[in-house]
């Protein structure tokens, strides 16, 4: 009783300071959910592939809505960019384009992250029928032997 209230006395407020946060913010206290990721985000190294997830993710904001609205990201690995197009024209325009691209995205992602952009056209369609097919041999279009 005496050192509750020797504590109410010394310091103003009641019960041990180890246990509390008070009226000012701590440590302990409830943390919003962005610095939280932040954090988690910090401490494990994930800074590249989050931003380039984000670019990924808005991919029409960072190069453009006509450019995106024709081509897309497939993958980003060891700073080679491989960006699909829709059709071999546009696949020779962003070819052209290459250099803008990179630097657009050195400003969204940090420097040096994509360093090469490589422009694939349209697929095309797969012959393959089944899970097994032979190696080699005829293909579709090989009629006359």
């Amino acid at each position: 009783m005496v050192g509750d209230v020797r504590d109410r006395l010394e310091d103003g407020r009641r019960g041990d300071a180890s246990t509390r946060s008070g009226a000012w913010p701590d440590a302990r206290d409830p943390q919003t959910l962005g610095s939280t990721l932040d954090r988690l985000v910090g401490e494990r190294g994930w800074e590249e592939p989050v931003a380039v997830g984000g670019a990924f993710g808005r991919w029409d904001a960072v190069v453009g809505p006509e450019l995106a609205g024709h081509c897309v990201p497939e993958t980003l690995t060891d700073g080679t960019l491989v960006v699909r197009a829709e059709s071999t024209a546009w696949a020779t325009q962003v070819r052209l384009l290459t250099s803008v691209l990179v630097r657009r995205l050195d400003e969204e992602l940090g420097h040096g992250v994509v360093t090469k952009v490589v422009v694939r056209g349209p697929q095309g369609p797969s012959w393959r029928r089944g899970g097994r097919s032979a190696q080699g041999g005829r293909g579709p279009r090989d009629t006359y032997g």
